[in-house]
Parts: C-alpha cells; sequence; structure tokens
C-alpha cells in the first residue's frame, strides 16, 4: 500500500535558488508513495508593507528570519529521493492536487530583466489579493482585473548531473527545473530523466496563474502546497526508454518541451522531442512524425525570461493515436 508524506518549508527542508547533485534529501520514499510538499514564495525585499494589511505566511517568514543560502531565485522544498531510482531512469511525477497556501501574490518587473528590459528600465511591484473560496486573484491596475486561477508550480526538477555542481534555478534545463509550464496543473503528470541516485525531485515557484511567456519576469508568485506522487520507470518512461528531457501529459494533451538560450534552437528541441515521441508510440518513421507535427502539433512560447527560454509543443490526445 502506498504511503503519504508531508513536508513543511523550514529553514532545514528548503533549498534557497540551487540544484545541486550533492544535496542529501530530506526524505526517501518508496516508488509510488504520495509526497505533500508545502512551497513557500518571496524573497523579503518583495514582501508587502504592513499597511497592505496582507499577512506575510509564519513559514515564509521563519525562512527569511534564517538567512539560508541564496544562490538563484526560488526556495524550493525537498529534495525527496525515491528508493532505487538509478541514472538511466525516469522519474513520473503525477500531480495529484494544488493547494493555495495563502491569500495573496505578488508580480513584479526590474531593470535588467523581464523581455522588454529596454522599454521597462526600471522597477515595479503588485501585491495582489487573492480569493480562495472563488480561485481568483484581484490585479490592482486600473479599475481593477479580476483573474481566475489556474495554479501551477514554476519549478520542479530532480538533480542535475554530479558534473554540473551547483546551478540556479534560474535556468531550466534537463533535470527539469524552472519550466514555468502553465499547463502542468492538477491532473497532469510529468517525467523527468534520473542523473543521480534517488533522482532528488524538488519543487517550488508556486504560480497562482501565468500567460503564455511569462513576459515581465514574473507569474502571480504565490505559496502552493502540492501533492506528488512519485514513481519510479526503470530504464526510461513516457514510452520513450531513452528518455533525455522533460515530457508531460495533461488530460487533454502530449507535451514535448526545448529549452535554449536562442528560441529558434528550443523550438528545434521540442520539436525534436515530439518527433521521437511520436516514432516511439506509432512506429513511424523520423520523416513521417515531421510532417505530423507540421498537421497536428501546436507549438507555443513557453516562458521568455529565463536565460534559457521555452517552447512546448502540444499534441492533441486523440488525434494520431
Amino acid at each position: 500500500m502506498p504511503a503519504s508524506h508531508r513536508i513543511a518549508a523550514t529553514p532545514e527542508t528548503i533549498r534557497w535558488g540551487a540544484f545541486d547533485a550533492s544535496f542529501d534529501p530530506v526524505l526517501t520514499i518508496a516508488s509510488g508513495d504520495l509526497v505533500v510538499l508545502e512551497c513557500v514564495s518571496g524573497a523579503p525585499e518583495v514582501m508587502p508593507k504592513p499597511e497592505t494589511g496582507l499577512r506575510i505566511p509564519h513559514a515564509l517568514a521563519a525562512i527569511h528570519a534564517a538567512k539560508p543560502p541564496r544562490l538563484g531565485p526560488h526556495m524550493l522544498t525537498g529534495p525527496v529521493a525515491v528508493a532505487g531510482a538509478e541514472p538511466g531512469d525516469a522519474l513520473r511525477i503525477d500531480i495529484e492536487q494544488i493547494e493555495l497556501g495563502c491569500d495573496w501574490g505578488f508580480c513584479g518587473f526590474r531593470p535588467l530583466f523581464g523581455t522588454l528590459p529596454e522599454d521597462f528600465p526600471y522597477q515595479r511591484m503588485l501585491h495582489i489579493p487573492v480569493d480562495k473560496a472563488a480561485m481568483t486573484g484581484h490585479v490592482p491596475v486600473g479599475p481593477g482585473v479580476t483573474l481566475p486561477l489556474s495554479p501551477f508550480f514554476g519549478v520542479m526538477g530532480v538533480a542535475p548531473p554530479a558534473p554540473w555542481g551547483a546551478i540556479s534555478t534560474k535556468e531550466p534545463r534537463a533535470h527539469g527545473g524552472n519550466l514555468d509550464n502553465k499547463e502542468l496543473t492538477a491532473g497532469t503528470t510529468l517525467w523527468l530523466p534520473v542523473h543521480v541516485p534517488g533522482g532528488n525531485f524538488s519543487a517550488g515557484d508556486g504560480h497562482g496563474v501565468q500567460g503564455d511567456g511569462e513576459v515581465c519576469i514574473n507569474a502571480l508568485e504565490m505559496c502552493l502546497t502540492g501533492h506528488f506522487r512519485l514513481t519510479l520507470e526503470k530504464g526510461g518512461g513516457a514510452q520513450d526508454p531513452a528518455l533525455r528531457f522533460p515530457r508531460a501529459e495533461t488530460k487533454t494533451h502530449f507535451i514535448s518541451m526545448g529549452m535554449n538560450e536562442d528560441l529558434d534552437l528550443a523550438m528545434k528541441q521540442a520539436l525534436r522531442e515530439m518527433i521521437a515521441f511520436i516514432v516511439a508510440r506509432m512506429n513511424v518513421s523520423a520523416a513521417d512524425a515531421y510532417q505530423l507535427c507540421s498537421l497536428a502539433v501546436d507549438f507555443r512560447v513557453t516562458q521568455t525570461v529565463n536565460g534559457e527560454k521555452g517552447v512546448h509543443g502540444m499534441l492533441k490526445k486523440g488525434l494520431l493515436f
């Protein structure tokens, strides 16, 4: 019978801004177990002022007070190891539920960051109240804009290969990380290639809602709690015994992903990943799959603000198989 585990966000259970193969897991679970990760977001400099009436969650305040080492922008809860996972395997992450962790979030930009730093060479921050019951956020611009929420985790990743050393959470790579893919909501599945024993999965960077592109550099950044079922797939996964890159599946689509500093190369990677997926599923030639991608797959810009830009391919279920 699979077990359930819960990890609170504390100074001892978070890593601020880094993935590293040398990080010890905070917990080791069996394949198929459910792990609930409480995740918090936001550095002290972006916290709301007391006069706003928005309360800083106790767990986040405790982390700020502890001043843990900080390499990159995101606080990640974990890592969690899966017993028996080895390099060459795949980790299947079923995102079963996502809960809102507070009643506000933030969205800002600052000089030198975002998609248009030349147009917006200054700093701006919005604190956005959230109605948990209605699952909406009220953006205080103009007369106010109310957005329906669609929460997901911007960062989900395993430990990178050991030779990479400590890497920032800012750039998404083959280990996953800062994917910022708004399709990865509750009810979806993500596959990640395992690079170190145990895999060592972490999550964070909660987003209440985001548009494709995440153009100003932030989504609705907020605290979330994720329910993740972690399952080991020996020798690969996602219908590909040589899974090398993140891949996902929603209730309606199969998703390939590409990341590169050059958006054209990110597109090529997402396309090659989708071609490989179709070849494996349909037992057709790469040329056949290439043409099917042109006819049946939508390629979208995931994000343009993380150094490594993202493109994801969306293949609707039932069209080809």
